[in-house]
């Protein structure tokens, strides 16, 4: 298109100065002593317009000839930059079909290519580490990291996916925390973040990233209240030795964590591990009126009776609920054994063993019935237990 309109205007021209030369009779006169040169006008401007086009392609072409080698170098580079993308593209599709052999052979004549040198030795680190070649997957991120280009937060990400898949946690929770140190906080980092710090045992801080990325609907519900769950008890095992700090940390605890069973369970032990047997109540109580737990029930015959609250009597109305649950039974015959009441507690436990013959109902029953001086059937109890 561009050519045509080219071709109309100097037709266009051409046709004008022929028509101008027609109709115009000037004339041009050059003296030069002692000659003297007429020509008329029209074959003066067609001469000067030849010589002017004559000169400017004569120039072309000189400017042309001397630009030659860097129009050369300039063509070789599109072609090295072709070849370049075209073995990226191929590393990458070896790479999504799992070949990665081929993949690495292909980002590493990428990488010598020049063509996005970090990029291409990340791919050939991600294959070098599906073959289980650490020292080559090594090799390449330490190339990636020498590369000047814009793939550092690219490269951090993959080194610590990469060491997360070894297993080793500590490099990766550095390699994440220099990652976030530089820019916002993503979402796929954080779920690493996560796995990091839930590798180095770190609960405090796998319970906080854990709320954060639920909030963020970035992990499962189901994963994320795991996580949670598991951090809780950690976190309340390693303070186990002190009891502000215990109470400190489960006060921070959201309530409904707090009544799951296992939690509930491990931070009633933990108190009366440390001989806070009413807080224990609380902890039990609560969790047991959230939902009912076997484990959480035989708990409850270990704790302290709260301010206003009886341990014997909130068990036996919890057996209205509950009049065939074995582990209820056997917690009320410990608690009735505990104030002495020998014949309440002996109906309890005859009742749980009635409805589940187990070891702990066997040795309570044999050991109230060695105190009531009755060996032979204490005995008999004992061997039901063994």
């Amino acid at each position: 298109m561009k050519g045509l309109v080219w071709f109309l205007v100097v037709a266009a021209s051409a046709v004008g100065l022929a028509l101008l030369a027609n109709i115009n009779e000037g004339y041009i006169l050059l003296v030069t002593p002692p000659y003297r040169t007429e020509i008329s006008l029209a074959l003066f401007v067609f001469v000067l317009v030849l010589v002017f086009a004559l000169t400017y392609s004569m120039l072309r072409i000189v400017v042309h000839t001397l630009r030659l080698p860097g129009y050369v170098a300039a063509f070789r580079l599109r072609q090295r930059e072709s070849r370049a993308q075209e073995s990226l593209r191929r590393a990458w599709r070896a790479y999504f079909e799992g070949r990665f052999g081929h993949a690495q052979q292909l980002a590493a004549r990428t990488f010598e290519l020049g063509e996005s040198p970090g990029l291409a030795a990340l791919l050939a680190a991600r294959a070098s580490h599906f073959m289980h070649d650490g020292e080559r997957r090594d090799l390449w991120l330490a190339r990636a990291g020498s590369a000047y280009d814009d793939d550092r937060n690219a490269r951090l990400a993959t080194q610590a996916e990469l060491l997360l898949d070894d297993r080793r946690y500590e490099e990766a929770r550095r390699v994440l925390q220099e990652l976030h140190a530089a820019g916002p906080r993503h979402v796929s980092t954080l779920r690493m973040l996560l796995r990091a710090e839930q590798g180095v045992r770190n609960w405090e801080e796998v319970l906080r990233l854990a709320r954060q990325l639920e909030k963020r609907a970035a992990i499962s519900p189901e994963r994320a209240r795991q996580a949670m769950s598991m951090a809780v008890i950690e976190t309340v095992r390693q303070k186990s030795a002190d009891l502000d700090q215990l109470q400190q940390f489960w006060r921070s605890v959201d309530s409904d964590l707090r009544t799951e069973p296992l939690i509930a369970a491990a931070g009633a032990r933990a108190f009366l591990q440390l001989g806070d047997g009413k807080t224990a109540n609380t902890v039990v109580r609560q969790a047991l009126e959230a939902q009912w737990d076997e484990e959480l029930v035989e708990l409850w015959a270990d704790c302290a009776d709260a301010p206003g609250s009886d341990r014997l009597d909130q068990a036996e109305r919890w057996l209205r609920d509950h009049p065939t649950d074995a582990m209820l039974l056997l917690t009320l015959g410990r608690l009735c054994a505990a104030r002495e009441l020998w014949g309440k507690a002996q109906s309890y436990l005859e009742a749980s063993l009635s409805t589940q013959s187990t070891k702990e109902a066997n040795v309570e029953l044999g050991r109230l019935l060695d105190r009531l001086g009755r060996r032979d059937e204490a005995n008999r109890y004992y061997r039901s237990a063994v």
